[in-house]
């Protein structure tokens, strides 16, 4: 039913979606995800503008309702470093559902949760 209820309104990834990750409960860093779907692939961009980290790769496993993102981000020297984000949807059929999981940036691994606007 779960997965009936996302096909009807869209693939579940496409909005924007926003949220924070952080390695720790007072280091937190806003986050803003905006996510398009052509009919073969989910692209799009984390905080849009200046700053921003193209999405090189999305990997959805409808079967677990589980997403993996890939970009490239910065590190604190300005220094280029992979970004993995491992999420789980919670509330899969709410318009305004949620990914939660890990952030890792570099070295530097936190929680991260968005949610659907």
């Amino acid at each position: 039913m779960a997965a009936g209820a996302a096909a009807q309104e869209g693939h579940p990834l496409v909005g924007t979606w926003r949220g924070e990750w952080g390695p720790n409960a007072k280091q937190r860093h806003d986050l803003t995800f905006v996510m398009e779907y052509d009919g073969k692939e989910v692209t799009g961009v984390i905080n849009p503008g200046f700053e921003s980290m193209k999405l090189q790769k999305v990997t959805l496993d409808p079967a677990a309702w589980t997403v993996r993102f890939e970009a490239e981000g910065k590190d604190g020297g300005g220094k280029l470093v992979p970004v993995v984000i491992q999420a789980k949807f919670e509330e899969l059929t709410s318009r305004h559902r949620s990914l939660i999981g890990t952030w890792t940036q570099g070295t530097t691994k936190g929680d991260f949760k968005i949610t659907l606007d």
